[in-house]
């Protein structure tokens, strides 16, 4: 990726280029998704249900024009992670930017109750996926044309709760593999993480009663974020805009204490 000298998008950046989001078809990762797509990207869509792929896909393919592929992947399993790559360089032959978004944070009454197989599942999701992601499309990213990896984090990483304590230790791994990847893949690979906060995503329908009212007191601008708030820090890390930034940590939780 290009020095960008005047701290903009330039218009058009994103035209024929391919964006990769995990956990693509709904919530912050449907957000990037379209931005990306209305931004003149082509987009693989991937998450563990294809049929919501495949809607989206429809969508801006229709709505923008663009070329979208829908697939189908657990990102914890690493055969699925090298299906997924394999899908989206035979169809499109490169990835310019891959978003690890994919997330699990299932809840639990209590820290005794965490059972070893929901401890592998949520590190499978929220950080062995992204590991095995990394290694394979950045590794080709760096011997190709360059590209940028945008991680999406969490707040739990600096200020973990007892409700989510396996989450908050993945999300910390993979601050740790930001700034790994970030000193293997360059010059011509960067990779960021946003370190997302409270968002009202469709997961925010199940949190526990008085959460969402606990976090609104515990954040500066005294409110959670829209789904779509997401949006601005992914076309910055996307594009030229930091054409500086790699292995960046980007607070973007309103302000969380």
């Amino acid at each position: 990726m290009t020095q960008n000298e005047s701290g903009t998008v330039p218009a058009g950046e994103l035209n024929g280029k391919v964006a990769v989001v995990t956990g693509g078809s709904r919530g912050l990762g449907r957000e990037m998704i379209r931005a990306f797509a209305a931004r003149g990207a082509d987009v693989v869509i991937a998450s563990r249900k294809i049929e919501n792929c495949r809607e989206l896909a429809d969508e801006v393919s229709n709505e923008f024009g663009v070329s979208a592929l829908p697939v189908r992947c657990n990102v914890s399993v690493w055969e699925e992670c090298d299906d997924l790559v394999d899908a989206a360089y035979g169809h499109f032959d490169r990835v310019d930017i891959l978003v690890n978004n994919a997330g699990l944070s299932p809840l639990y009454p209590d820290l005794e109750s965490v059972s070893p197989e929901l401890f592998d599942k949520v590190i499978g999701v929220n950080l062995r996926g992204p590991f095995r992601l990394m290694a394979s499309i950045g590794s080709r990213m760096a011997t190709g044309e360059g590209g940028s990896i945008i991680n999406i984090g969490s707040v739990e990483a600096i200020r973990p709760r007892g409700l989510a304590l396996p989450y908050a230790a993945a999300k910390a791994g993979l601050h740790v593999l930001s700034e790994g990847f970030a000193q293997s893949l360059g010059p011509k690979v960067r990779v960021n993480t946003i370190q997302a906060g409270a968002f009202l995503t469709d997961i925010s329908e199940n949190w526990p009663a008085g959460l969402r009212e606990e976090l609104v007191a515990a954040t500066a601008l005294a409110r959670c974020a829209e789904a779509n708030e997401i949006v601005g820090a992914a076309i910055f890390f996307a594009t030229s805009a930091s054409s500086f930034a790699t292995g960046a940590v980007l607070r973007y939780d309103g302000g969380f204490r």
